[in-house]
């Protein structure tokens, strides 16, 4: 091991002197770069949320950001079904998710014959987590790659997020370190294929481990319930309360869903700032990239989550606040560059009381199997031909149709005209017709879809039915809902200068244009050029 690392030290020793000198300020950074570079990427932030609670946010955080940073207020995901990992892997790469290896957070492996985890590499232990993770399933390199190579591995990139998926995009393959909570035991953890657990990590989880301070928690509204915009009468009666008592079964998923999960991260965030002295290391950028949410909180018991939600927006922009103050503090204004991201989908799956009569029902996977294997096997002969249901696709077996000597692709014909015809379903496309698409609805889902990962079925659901996939323990129940929402990004600090963008800009123009302002190449499957500074 000492060879091993004494090899990769001569090496990186070697690689750094090949890095041309650049011009430096008078306190050491490289003129016209940053020295620290903040990632911020939100789930589900929503312009029209943000324009909307904007009066009510604080001078330092969001507001500031918009009004002298490049403002793009409509940021485009072409896919049509996107998620955390999806998402967060798209504006990173600077591609869509047919090409990261990232279609979504999960996938079927035909060698388990069982869904798991996009990122899951048996060959990575875990730190503080029996979790097996690693980006080597991330296809592409990101803006952290980038950042990495450009300073020869003499910067530091970490990247903290309550999941585990998106702190591994965001960390890169040649990052530092990815840091996400595990939802068993609260503890902060990482993957051994980023080397050690970092100090501040392994600090908090000893010396201030979250389960020593859960039950003592509490979320309540930050603000006088009139003051809240948008919100019924029958919302401004009686305050919310949350707590998050250890003994609850999903109290640590409910707890990161939370804005208090938000307010944990953005702490942990600020120790790695201060505590790895980021952005002093001369030439080399350093990066911390975090993971926050903006999305419903969906343990509400009234199912109306509007409330808050805007308190939630009001937490975030204190949270980013804080998180700039304190890279601030560390490198100076004038060193700084902060771009902060919507995922770009919404998810407010909440169920219609019956009492509005709106149409709709349940569509159940493990129903739609078993009757289109009974239909198959009235086509073909007795056997299993539609063998696993993952994240809205089907997938066939492959030995089962050799076996009665017919072809993939014609099976998945039948089969999509039975699936047509259940209730619930609006449009089901094969694998074919999507590597082919002729429509804009096609090429959307085309997008969406991993060629390599074998689905030979993709089924859209018609909105107000909910979606039960009932095929895997515990079985998930989504409303179906549709809607077309602004989603934001800003990009703020040296080397941007002060505008507003109107107009629809595509998101895989978010990384070259990051990369860009660093001065920087872009993302090696970047599909797009960057915007101009």
């Amino acid at each position: 091991m000492k060879k091993t690392a004494r090899i990769i030290m001569a090496c990186a020793a070697a690689a750094a002197c090949l890095v041309p000198a650049r011009a430096t300020t008078a306190d050491g950074g490289a003129a016209g770069r940053p020295r620290l570079v903040l990632g911020i990427v939100v789930d589900q932030l929503r312009t029209d949320r943000l324009e909307q609670l904007m009066p009510l946010m604080g001078e330092r955080g969001l507001k500031r950001l918009t009004e002298q940073g490049l403002y793009l207020r409509d940021v485009r995901f072409a896919p049509a079904k996107l998620d955390r990992a999806s998402a967060t892997a798209m504006l990173f790469t600077g591609a869509t998710p047919d090409k990261t290896g990232v279609a979504s957070a999960q996938k079927y492996s035909p060698a388990t014959l069982k869904r798991e985890p996009v990122l899951r590499d048996p060959q990575a232990m875990g730190n503080f987590t029996n979790d097996t993770y690693s980006p080597r399933n991330l296809r592409l390199s990101t803006i952290s790659d980038e950042v990495m190579i450009d300073g020869a591995g003499l910067g530091l990139v970490h990247a903290i997020s309550t999941d585990a998926q998106q702190a591994l995009i965001m960390a890169g393959h040649a990052g530092s370190g990815a840091l996400w909570l595990d939802h068993n035991t609260g503890k902060w953890s990482a993957s051994t294929y980023y080397g050690d657990m970092p100090q501040p990590a392994s600090n908090r989880n000893y010396r201030h481990a979250l389960s020593s301070r859960l039950d003592t928690m509490q979320w309540k509204p930050l603000l006088p319930l009139d003051r809240y915009p948008g919100v019924p009468a029958q919302k401004r009666i009686y305050e919310f309360r949350y707590t998050f008592p250890t003994s609850a079964r999903d109290v640590y998923t409910r707890f990161a869903d939370s804005p208090k999960g938000n307010r944990e991260v953005t702490d942990l965030a600020i120790d790695y700032i201060t505590g790895l002295k980021a952005g002093a290391r001369g030439d080399a950028i350093d990066m911390v990239c975090v993971g926050l949410t903006a999305a419903p909180f969906k343990y509400v018991k009234d199912g109306d989550y509007r409330l808050e939600l805007s308190d939630t927006y009001l937490r975030l922009d204190q949270d980013i606040a804080r998180l700039i103050s304190a890279a601030e503090r560390c490198v100076g204004a004038g060193n700084l560059l902060v771009f902060i991201c919507s995922t770009g989908y919404y998810d407010d799956a909440t169920t219609d009381s019956e009492k509005y009569r709106i149409p709709g029902g349940e569509f159940s996977a493990k129903r739609a199997m078993s009757l289109m294997n009974t239909y198959l096997s009235g086509q073909y002969g007795q056997g299993e031909y539609v063998s696993a249901f993952c994240d809205g696709r089907f997938y066939l077996n492959q030995k089962q149709i050799e076996s009665k000597g017919a072809t993939r692709e014609a099976v998945a014909v039948k089969a999509k005209e039975f699936l047509s015809k259940m209730s619930g379903v609006e449009r089901v496309y094969t694998l074919s017709e999507l590597l082919s698409s002729t429509t804009e609805e096609e090429e959307a889902w085309r997008l969406s879809t991993d060629p390599r990962d074998g689905a030979d079925l993709t089924v859209e659901i018609t909105p107000g039915w909910i979606a039960v996939d009932d095929t895997a323990y515990p079985e998930t129940r989504t409303p179906v809902r549709r809607g077309k929402y602004g989603a934001p990004a800003i990009i703020w600090g040296k080397g941007v200068r002060q505008r507003k963008v109107d107009d629809e800009v595509d998101a895989t123009r978010i990384a070259p244009t990051v990369t860009g302002v660093m001065g920087l190449r872009s993302p090696n499957g970047a599909a797009a050029k960057g915007l101009n500074k």
